[in-house]
């Protein structure tokens, strides 16, 4: 897997904390850091997520892609899926995340509460790469609603 990050700060003027990722995939994300009243010369524009957000979001990504894949090759008709994600970190560099909490909402035809609680806790413990290695820092927790689709 590679990734290429590429500043996009002006070259003269040096300025902004602005970066675009290019994944090896192909695709582009870009991300920007918060504005910094005090040094505007460090701070970002808030023009897209910041570095932090997109680990965090990336995780949601990763076991919520996790709970469908595993759902639906137990047969279950999954419908939809969708996860929050809350955390909170370090106060002192490095900012690692501490705690984690995963709210996960799932719905589908006959789906049953104990088919969703295993997926989620096989992602948890068995696939997810993402959250598998923030639970090395932080404190992952989990939560979920099971909803009936007619």
């Amino acid at each position: 897997m590679e990734c290429t990050v590429t500043w996009t700060g002006a070259a003269g003027a040096r300025s902004g904390m602005g970066f675009v990722a290019e994944t090896g995939s192909g695709h582009v994300l870009a991300m920007d850091g918060a504005p910094d009243a005090a040094r505007p010369e460090n701070g970002g524009q808030n023009l897209a997520p910041r570095p932090m957000e997109t680990v965090l979001a990336g995780t949601g990504g990763c076991t919520a892609y996790d709970v469908v894949l595993i759902l639906k090759r137990g047969r279950h008709d999954v419908r939809a899926c969708s996860v929050r994600l809350s955390s909170e970190r370090a106060d002192a560099d490095p900012k690692v995340f501490t705690k984690i909490h995963m709210h996960f909402t799932v719905s589908g035809k006959g789906l049953s509460a104990s088919a969703v609680e295993r997926a989620i806790a096989m992602s948890h413990e068995k696939y997810c790469s993402a959250s598998i290695m923030l639970g090395k820092t932080a404190q992952i927790t989990t939560s979920f609603d099971c909803l009936e689709v007619t």
